[in-house]
Order: structure tokens, then sequence, then C-alpha cells
């Protein structure tokens, strides 16, 4: 049960609606996230959905490894929310099942993909020891440049607010949903450790 009120497009305010309304006319075509509980201020919703879009749609890295990060970020949280709508897309986007399953389970994803593994590694550390090693971030703004290292960084932020916004305010799956994320042994903290992964192309990806 969300810890909050979640009102219903009915019961929402016009400031309320009117943002509501311009999220599911957008990409995202739905509410199910964090917005439901910060609609409750239209103007901070206004501009987390705004952030969220460009840092989702609009940037300069594939699909695959932005869903890729955000997936790597839902697991370190443990966000169910997070991991049930973008590990979904992180397939569609073709990222292997097989890294993916894995991820959720707490163990070294295998990437064939040598971009793969330097946007695990990139998002693992981070949000591990809250640095990037200076190898795993020249690796990145070598492939990526210094626009995608940015864009890197920002999702990964955005997507941490995001997991604490959905773990704090308890927003609930969809109903008939199952939790598709169990609890793992914590590090110091309380989150959950993300293992390097394991790469027949490793680039940058030092310990973090």
């Amino acid at each position: 049960m969300p810890r909050i009120p979640l009102p219903t497009p009915d019961e929402m305010t016009p400031a309320q609606r009117t943002v509501h309304d311009a999220v599911v006319a957008g990409p995202r075509g739905t509410i199910v996230g964090p917005l439901r509980a910060i609609i409750h201020n239209p103007a901070l919703a206004a501009r987390w959905s705004a952030l969220g879009e460009i840092l989702r749609y609009g940037t300069s890295l594939p699909r695959r490894l932005n869903e890729l990060a955000i997936i790597v970020t839902g697991r370190r949280w443990t966000s169910q929310v997070e991991w049930w709508v973008h590990a979904r897309a992180a397939a569609e986007a073709g990222l292997p099942e097989a890294a993916i399953a894995a991820i959720r389970v707490g163990e070294p994803p295998e990437f064939d993909s040598a971009e793969d593994a330097l946007v695990y590694e990139f998002a693992r550390q981070l949000q591990q020891s809250g640095q990037v090693p200076l190898a795993t971030y020249r690796a990145a703004e070598a492939r990526w440049g210094v626009t995608g290292v940015v864009e890197l960084t920002a999702l990964i932020g955005y997507y941490t607010m995001v997991s604490m916004a959905l773990n704090a305010h308890e927003i609930p799956l969809p109903e008939g949903v199952t939790p598709p994320l169990s609890e793992l042994p914590a590090a110091a903290g309380g989150l959950t450790p993300l293992p390097p992964a394991r790469s027949r192309s490793p680039v940058g990806t030092g310990a973090a």
C-alpha cells in the first residue's frame, strides 16, 4: 500500500490534471511510477517529467545503453517498479535476456558488447562507491564524448532519485504484478551490492 494518497485523474486538481494529461500524451503514455506521488506538487511534477523525458528519450546514447544504466540503478536500490518497467524496456531495446537475469539476481552479468560492459561498470561503480574511477570515466568519454558522459551521469542520478521516491512512498506495482526483485544480502548502508561484469571485450572495468 502507498504511504500517501495517489490521486486518480478524476480526483486531481486542474493543475495536477494538466500535468497528468501532458505525461499521458508524451512518450511515456501512462503514469505508473514516482509521478503518481510527485503530482501532489504539480510544478515539481512538470519539471520532473520534463527532465525524465530528456534523459530517457533524448540523449545521444542508444536506448539499450540507457535502459541498462537504469536497471543497474533499480537493482542497486531494489526498486520494484523501476525494475519492472525498465527490464522489459531493456529487453525490447536489445539487451540480452541473460544479462538482465544476472543483474536481477545479483550475479555478474556477461556481455559480448564492450559498450554494454562499459555502461554497466560506469553505473555500477558510481552506485557502489559514489565515484567513477578515472579509467572507466575516460573510456566512456572516449566512446561517447563529453556530452555522452554527462548524459550518462545525469541519467544514473535521475533514476536514483526515481528509486528513492518509489521506495520512500511505497508506490505499488500494477495490480496482479508480482514483485520482480528479491531482497539480496546488502552491503553497508543497506543497498544491494553489484558484482563486476564479465566481458569478452573488457573496457575500463577497474574495480570499485
